[in-house]
């Protein structure tokens, strides 16, 4: 599995990609002066290393994601369990409810979402 963990300026930087998509390099390059006081170098430079790792592409000067934020959030949340909790979703939910009790809402929705799982086997 590729290596999906961003640092806090990756992340920062990946949120103005996905809030703005799809976006000119040039015109992110002048975002990224604006609201992460970064020089053009910088934004190229981080740019290449989130499209080598296949989360954004720059195609003849416009800059779109390959893989939505959920699809992101999806795979960093995958590699966690994988990691820390042998894959097993269980015993990462028993870790998680073990200090934080769920709304009735939660459980009806995480029901719903089981139920949903069923139904695409």
């Amino acid at each position: 599995m590729k290596d999906y963990k961003l640092g806090m300026m990756e992340t920062k930087f990946a949120e103005l990609i996905w809030d703005n998509e799809p976006i000119s390099s040039g015109e992110l390059v002048k975002l990224c002066e604006k609201e992460l006081t970064w020089k053009k170098s910088t934004t190229y430079t981080m740019l290449r290393r989130l499209c080598d790792r296949g989360i954004f592409r720059n195609r003849e000067g416009t800059v779109s994601s390959l893989m939505s934020r959920q699809e992101f959030a999806a795979l960093q949340s995958e590699k966690f369990v994988e990691e820390t909790f042998d894959g097993s979703l269980p015993k990462f939910l028993a870790a998680f409810t073990m200090r934080k009790k769920l709304s009735e809402e939660e459980i009806n929705e995480l029901l719903r979402l089981i139920n949903e799982k069923r139904g695409d086997t």
